[in-house]
């Protein structure tokens, strides 16, 4: 078992989402915390909340896309704590919501770049102090995109498949080797979070031509997709890693999908397509 108390854990992208309450579920079962994020301010109301539930933490501003600073913040907590057990690659973006014949460059790079590459950064940055504290376990947030691709989300799709694969090598790799370290990969299906605003968002500041299509698309992930509370989600990965589950599928959407690919991997992406249409009609 792989338990939490005591134990130092590293979660990125904890300024809100998931990740926040990953770490508030963290400081509950009375772990270490080191936290970080891009938005600074975001970051910094996590920590008034994790430290009002008594736990001892590091935070950093972050961007997990940048491998010469996540490698410097993985050596600054391992000076700061002495030990490193569990890093949580919880850090990501949305998906530019184009087909392929539309998105552009860029879209490509920054979700590829922020949601493989920085789980990729991490679990390189990490691995070593893991293995030196004799009971590590890496923990890399895939998706539902990372068992099921869907229309209009190929950039998504393409990070989240290979956070998959790269965590399924990594176990593998440490298995072979014995080191003392667990691997989970988590795969949470539409979790209440402002991911889908902040792509959103992002597409504005980009100067991006956000249609009212887009708004109402994300309208509807908001309010009838994106339904699980975030700390419910939370409290099904971190219950996952104490059980020790190579993989954790995080609501019923999540454990549907699984099953969904497996007995109709032939016929799954013609549903959805149809699902796709029904969006862009209902939008």
């Amino acid at each position: 078992m792989s338990k939490v108390s005591g134990k130092v854990a590293v979660v990125t992208g904890a300024g809100s989402g998931i990740g926040r309450q990953l770490a508030a579920e963290l400081a509950r079962r009375g772990a270490r915390l080191a936290v970080s994020d891009v938005d600074e301010a975001g970051l910094a109301a996590t920590v008034e909340e994790v430290k009002a539930l008594g736990a001892e933490v590091h935070a950093a501003p972050l961007d997990v896309a940048d491998r010469a600073a996540v490698l410097a913040h993985a050596a600054a907590v391992a000076t700061h704590f002495g030990v490193v057990h569990q890093v949580y690659n919880n850090a990501g973006v949305a998906g530019g919501g184009r087909s392929v014949l539309d998105s552009d460059w860029a879209a490509y790079e920054r979700t590829i770049t922020v949601d493989l590459f920085g789980v990729i950064h991490g679990t390189k940055a990490f691995l070593p102090h893991l293995i030196a504290s004799g009971d590590g376990h890496v923990v890399n947030v895939s998706s539902l995109n990372g068992i099921m691709a869907q229309p209009a989300l190929s950039d998504y799709c393409a990070a989240k498949f290979g956070v998959r694969g790269f965590t399924e090598a990594l176990r593998g790799e440490l298995l072979a080797a014995g080191h003392p370290v667990r691997v989970s990969v988590v795969h949470p299906g539409g979790v209440r979070t402002n991911i889908a605003t902040a792509a959103l968002a992002h597409a504005r500041g980009q100067g991006a031509d956000v249609t009212a299509r887009d708004e109402a698309r994300t309208r509807l992930y908001n309010e009838k997709l994106l339904t699980m509370p975030a700390d419910r989600a939370a409290r099904i990965i971190v219950a996952g890693v104490e059980a020790n589950r190579p993989r954790i599928l995080v609501g019923n959407d999540a454990r549907s999908a699984d099953l969904l690919v497996r007995w109709l991997p032939r016929w799954y992406p013609r549903l959805t397509a149809r699902l796709e249409r029904r969006l862009s009609a209902a939008t």
